[in-house]
């Protein structure tokens, strides 16, 4: 009880500071967006990308704009399961995620992805919807933006029929079903440091037995900009899972479950956004990574990962948000 109480406490402490930190940058960020004639404007590209590595960003696509979207994971890099031998994880791949979104308005995107899974339950087709309900103002009358984001992912891998304990013994179409709904609260402090928090909540049809169905998590993620092109960004998602059936799962399984973490470096080229990253999220849907994150950074089991972003404007009165640099 006293460890659950502990991650509220730090959790509610973040969207603390999150919304009381105003000041900070905050007339450098006028000072580059006020419009002329003093008129308040909206706070643009808090962050480059939908996505800053695991998580995503309260980002959307202009109307008719495309974004195709390559994510990988390879092996680990060290560990039992890294080192040369595996040429430090580039000879396995873990996950591999084809994406598209389109901007249906410049608030609405809709998107359909194929991801291979990183646990038993593999070939992954998913449907997603993010609705950019409020935006930042440089005169913080607004100052946080908000997103909200939900999807929806069924696996399309064969039912094991000889375990009905499995994560994938599935009797019917609605057990395939996994759920994803999210609340992304986004603020850039200044033209360089921009910050959010995702309060999650992951819903799966069928789990392992004992697993949860249901789970709670918080996200938290930053970008740092230190040169016109180049930016840190970092990622955290807190799960809260009941004690008793994460212990008796983990001794299942022989494993335990990890807190993902992802630390990356982010390049602008255009039309282009790469990311080149590491994280111990084996997986790349929040489905998965969120509840089965079960490799450790102090194990030396985390790994290089890319996602490459390419953006097509069908609206030749618009330019895109990635067009150019801030």
């Amino acid at each position: 009880m006293k460890k659950y109480t502990s991650k509220l406490t730090l959790c509610l402490s973040l969207l603390a500071i999150t919304i009381s930190f105003k000041g900070y940058g905050q007339d450098e960020l006028e000072k580059a967006m006020a419009a002329p004639g003093g008129k308040s404007e909206k706070v643009i590209a808090t962050f480059k990308a939908t996505k800053l590595i695991n998580g995503h960003t309260n980002e959307t696509l202009y109307k008719h704009e495309l974004d195709f979207k390559v994510d990988h994971r390879f092996g680990d890099i060290a560990g039992s399961n890294g080192g040369l031998k595996q040429f430090f994880g580039l000879d396995n791949s873990t996950d591999v995620r084809i994406g598209f979104e389109y901007g249906v308005s410049d608030r609405l995107t809709i998107g359909l992805a194929r991801s291979k899974g990183a646990t038993s339950v593999q070939q992954l087709y998913e449907g997603s919807i993010k609705y950019r309900l409020l935006e930042q103002t440089v005169d913080d009358k607004v100052p946080l933006a908000i997103t909200l984001f939900g999807s929806n992912t069924i696996a399309a891998v064969k039912a094991n029929t000889d375990d009905p304990s499995s994560a994938t013994s599935y009797r019917n179409f609605g057990e395939r079903l996994n759920w994803v709904s999210q609340i992304i609260l986004a603020r850039k402090f200044n033209s360089n440091l921009s910050f959010s928090l995702t309060p999650s909540y992951v819903h799966r049809n069928l789990t392992v037995f004992r697993d949860a169905n249901d789970m709670f998590a918080l996200g938290a993620g930053g970008r740092f900009k230190f040169t016109k092109r180049m930016a840190l960004v970092v990622d955290y998602f807190l799960p809260f899972r009941n004690k008793e059936d994460k212990q008796y799962v983990e001794a299942q399984r022989a494993t335990k479950f990890y807190n993902p973490l992802g630390v990356g470096l982010e390049m602008e080229t255009g039309g282009h956004v790469f990311h080149i990253n590491f994280t111990n999220a084996t997986a790349i849907q929040e489905m998965q990574f969120i509840p089965e994150t079960t490799s450790s950074w102090l194990k030396g089991q985390y790994r290089w990962g890319f996602s490459i972003s390419r953006r097509f404007s069908f609206d030749r009165n618009k330019k895109s948000k990635e067009a150019k640099p801030e």
